[in-house]
């Protein structure tokens, strides 16, 4: 972070299109600030293309007062922007919510009326009036969020900062502008926004606002399922995920929009034998799949892999803890949650299901003899998510036992060697096989039934088995055999 001067900040901003919003607005009489994540971004150092400007004043028109105020005046300035841009720039207005969006190159600014809100208990829908840019200040989320510059010629570069959001910018702290438990109450979808922005920026959240969240967990139920997905998508492909899941579990959100993971905290302990905590067990893996620079989706898959834990838990009194299964359980469970939770239900869905599924082969084979047999079958059945899941299984390993953990990666570097010996030599991922059931069928006068099955999947798995190539005439000869034999 670094902090400005008034001075400092006129230069920052000393760009031909803030001088032209700066020219734009004084020839209009309007004032006009950059405000939120922009000025915030500035602080940090950190690039944004995103530019927020707010509106304020009353626009004259031929010496008459415009009555529509701040929510016109948005959109004059916003049109009037557009015609010195030129043809090159569009213009976006949405006339019921006051706005208008110019987009100039990779640039897009959002102009805004300044204005005060108020809400009923059962809405996050504002009721919204005009106001002054203080009014503005005051109804955002978070202090950091508050800051504003002015654009007009005559205080061009002077920050506007009444709740001190610089301050928390260089404390790292998220607090609200306002009683946090109002900030909440009145738009819930801000206790996620909260957990976000001190994840994806590794601040503290302020005690106060903090207890808030807790005290105000059940109002997120009000909040649509999108929305509340959106934000936990970012928590999610922040750098260490690790810490909003965990904030989100401490004020008790997480058990309202995941119960599913949260199910997972806990050690039981019979006889002295304990298992792993399976919840802190998940979000160390999550970490460690965003360090290997994991997309969404295969966080997603790390957030579930052990989903099904709970539902396959059992004590054996000479074993003790058991999950047995629980991979196959956890693949049953995807589908749902992401439809309670909104995610899509496409490829995307099927694929977190897949590494839930396999995420157990890579690391039983790892713990066994590495044959060729089990390596073809854990690449047929990966197909292209193959390098995915090895990613996954990877992650999966958090032992604190050293000797376990280096004998652990000494197979699992064999097992990887393998996966790249027989891909070149079989062609097993994604592979189709030399006979289908179509010519089985043809072969032996079959309609569609049980014994064409039969003979397929004995097929299937001598090639798997490496008993006979994938080859048209290895696999005819194999079936004959095969189809004499059940005849017998």
């Amino acid at each position: 972070m670094k902090l400005y001067s008034d001075a400092e900040l006129a230069h920052l901003l000393d760009h031909p299109l803030f001088r032209l919003v700066a020219q734009t607005a004084d020839e209009l009489e309007l004032e006009c600030y950059v405000v939120g994540g922009f000025v915030r971004d500035l602080f940090l150092e950190r690039p944004s293309k995103d530019i927020d400007i707010v509106v304020t004043g009353r626009h004259t028109i031929g010496g008459n007062i415009d009555t529509k105020g701040n929510t016109r005046n948005s959109i004059l300035l916003a049109q009037a922007l557009k015609k010195k841009l030129g043809r090159h720039t569009t213009l976006s207005v949405f006339k019921n919510f006051g706005t208008a969006q110019l987009k100039a190159g990779n640039t897009e600014i959002e102009l805004v009326g300044a204005r005060k809100e108020s809400y009923s208990h059962d809405s996050r829908k504002p009721i919204v009036e005009d106001g002054t840019i203080d009014d503005d200040q005051r109804r955002r989320d978070f202090t950091i969020n508050a800051m504003a510059i002015c654009l007009n010629s005559a205080r061009f570069g002077t920050l506007v900062d009444p709740f001190d959001g610089i301050y928390d910018l260089e404390d790292k702290i998220i607090r609200t502008p306002l009683d946090p438990d109002i900030t909440f109450s009145d738009d819930p979808l801000r206790m996620m926004r909260c957990v976000r922005f001190a994840t994806q920026l590794s601040f503290q959240i302020d005690d106060k606002t903090f207890d808030a969240l807790s005290r105000n967990r059940e109002r997120i139920k009000i909040v649509s399922g999108e929305r509340i997905i959106d934000e936990l998508n970012k928590i999610i492909m922040a750098d260490t995920p690790s810490r909003g899941i965990i904030d989100l579990h401490r004020c008790g959100l997480l058990g309202i929009i995941f119960p599913e993971l949260t199910a997972l905290e806990g050690v039981e302990v019979r006889n002295g034998r304990g298992h792993k905590d399976n919840f802190y067990h998940t979000l160390e893996v999550l970490d460690n799949v965003a360090r290997a620079g994991g997309d969404l989706w295969l966080r997603w898959a790390a957030l579930m892999h052990d989903i099904g834990k709970p539902r396959s838990k059992r004590w054996d009194p000479a074993g003790g803890w058991t999950f047995h299964n629980h991979n196959f359980l956890g693949e049953k469970m995807v589908a749902p949650i992401f439809r309670r939770m909104k995610l899509p239900m496409d490829e995307r869905m099927k694929y977190v299901e897949k590494l839930v599924s396999l995420h157990m082969r890579p690391i039983a084979i790892a713990d066994d003899e590495v044959t060729d047999s089990a390596v073809r079958r854990l690449l047929f059945e990966a197909g292209d998510d193959i390098d995915d899941l090895m990613t996954l299984c990877n992650a999966d390993v958090t032992s604190k036992n050293e000797e376990r953990r280096r004998q652990f990666h000494q197979n699992f570097e064999l097992v990887k060697e393998k996966l790249v010996a027989i891909e070149e030599k079989d062609r097993i991922r994604n592979m189709k096989f030399a006979v289908d059931g179509d010519e089985i069928m043809q072969m032996f006068g079959l309609p569609p039934s049980r014994e064409v099955g039969v003979l397929k999947n004995a097929m299937k798995e001598a090639i798997l088995d490496g008993i006979i190539p994938n080859e048209h005439d290895a696999c005819v000869e194999f079936l004959k055999k095969m189809a004499a034999s059940l005849n017998n």
